[in-house]
């Protein structure tokens, strides 16, 4: 019923719609499988092959296939909410559809723009990290806070960090406008996270000022790690609060320690 088991990826965005309405219908949790089907080579990031720079056409097209799994990862975290938590509240279900066929049209532009490029989807393996860092145990604040305020938060990050080194890329326009527009709609996608989070807080008379720092502390090891430098402003406009940038910061430092 669901765009989980498709692997072919033109076809997962076009079920998409469907998908999440049927998704919408459900009365009881759905099953989802361990990983979702991809219709090219899944590897661990660090065995991915070294990447060119965005000087060179191969680099600019290796950095928006990098973003089309990220984005297709997101489309399908969506969908999973949306069949994992069919109790949850109704306007947070309908907006999460929204945001989640809004993910599908990120990963199109992506896959646009790769071809643009003289390029492919599959050209370079892609990895199932986001995928794999939420849970069927997860609750749905466990789930907001993982997929819409970590990953999703992480990705306005680095999107601003993309949008920088690709200013001095000469005669690129076309794929600096993808990625800006992608960064500027993922504030709403992360927006959307961080209303739904404190709503529902409220609703389940949770202080979410106490909530979040003690849910992070016990997510954080299964989440991967991001280190690169926040925006402060971006997050602002994405609805997270100074102690909660606070917080990320001090976890960003932890990531850059050394392993032991």
């Amino acid at each position: 019923m669901f765009s989980f088991s498709t692997p072919d990826i033109w076809e997962k965005i076009a079920n998409i719609q469907n998908s999440c309405e049927e998704a919408l219908k459900l009365t009881s949790a759905g099953l989802v499988p361990e990983d979702p089907a991809r219709d090219v080579p899944t590897l661990h990031p660090k065995l991915h092959p070294p990447k060119k720079g965005f000087s060179t056409v191969e680099g600019q097209a290796r950095m928006l296939h990098d973003l089309a799994s990220i984005e297709l990862q997101a489309m399908e975290l969506g969908l999973r909410t949306l069949v994992e938590f069919p109790d949850a509240p109704q306007g947070f279900r309908e907006e999460l559809l929204a945001v989640t066929v809004s993910e599908a049209e990120h990963l199109r532009m992506c896959l646009e723009g790769i071809e643009s490029l003289g390029h492919k989807w599959g050209d370079w393996p892609v990895h199932l990290a986001l995928w794999r860092a939420v849970s069927v145990e997860d609750s749905l604040l466990d789930r907001i806070l993982i997929v819409h305020r970590y990953l999703e938060g992480s990705g306005l990050d680095a999107g601003d960090t993309l949008i920088r080194r690709l200013e001095g890329t000469a005669g690129k326009q076309t794929i600096q406008k993808i990625v800006k527009q992608i960064n500027f709609e993922e504030i709403g996608h992360v927006d959307f996270g961080s209303r739904w989070y404190r709503e529902i807080c409220k609703e389940n008379k949770i202080d979410p000022n106490t909530d979040f720092p003690e849910r992070m502390d016990s997510l954080r090891i299964r989440l991967p790690k991001r280190i690169e430098p926040l925006n402060h402003d971006l997050r602002k406009k994405a609805g997270f609060t100074e102690e909660e940038i606070a917080y990320y910061e001090t976890l960003r430092l932890d990531f850059l320690k050394p392993s032991k």
